[in-house]
């Protein structure tokens, strides 16, 4: 799954995921770094959806456990996009690495993704699944509720059909 001749570009990608509500200067930093912002659920309102749009980032999203109608008439469940040759699945909730739930197993049966990237636990985690032969990708969170102590994004850019300089993007947790 080569990049064709000619279509070789640098494209810039936020993975975010729970953000929960919330946004801040330093989230709205990285959105700007972006070329594109991808999104594992758990928006809950479509507050930074708006922020996004306003700041003109293509975005990429599924909708989580804790979205309300709102966001489940915006996003799908599963999400499977293509960038550069590389096959991407997005799910808000997919499971244990290697051990994934029977909708996400037959999801990723269906469309091969080299890709798999998700939210819900919270847990930045990147991670090579060698049962099913992919890359699992979880930004953790980027929002303020849950347990995590500190919030995280993920930061890479994919040139020439290679994911390259990939980053985890922390910031000090606030109180609520």
């Amino acid at each position: 799954m080569g990049v064709p001749k000619g279509e070789e570009v640098q494209m810039n990608i936020l993975i975010i995921s729970d953000n929960h509500t919330y946004s801040d200067a330093a989230l709205l930093d990285q959105i700007r770094w972006a070329d594109e912002v991808w999104h594992a659920g758990d928006w809950v309102n479509e507050g930074l959806v708006l922020e996004i749009d306003a700041l003109g980032k293509p975005l990429v999203s599924v909708y989580g456990n804790a979205d309300g109608t709102e966001i489940r008439q915006r996003f799908p469940e599963f999400s499977v996009i293509e960038r550069q040759g590389l096959r991407i699945m997005m799910v808000h909730i997919a499971g244990k690495i290697g051990v994934y739930s029977a909708r996400v197993r037959d999801q990723i049966r269906l469309h091969k993704p080299q890709w798999l990237v998700c939210g819900h636990s919270h847990i930045c985690k990147v991670q090579w699944d060698e049962r099913y032969h992919l890359m699992h990708l979880n930004p953790g969170a980027c929002g303020l509720q849950g347990f995590h102590k500190v919030r995280t994004a993920l930061r890479l850019v994919i040139e020439d059909g290679t994911a390259k300089q990939l980053e985890v993007v922390e910031w000090a947790r606030k109180s609520l």
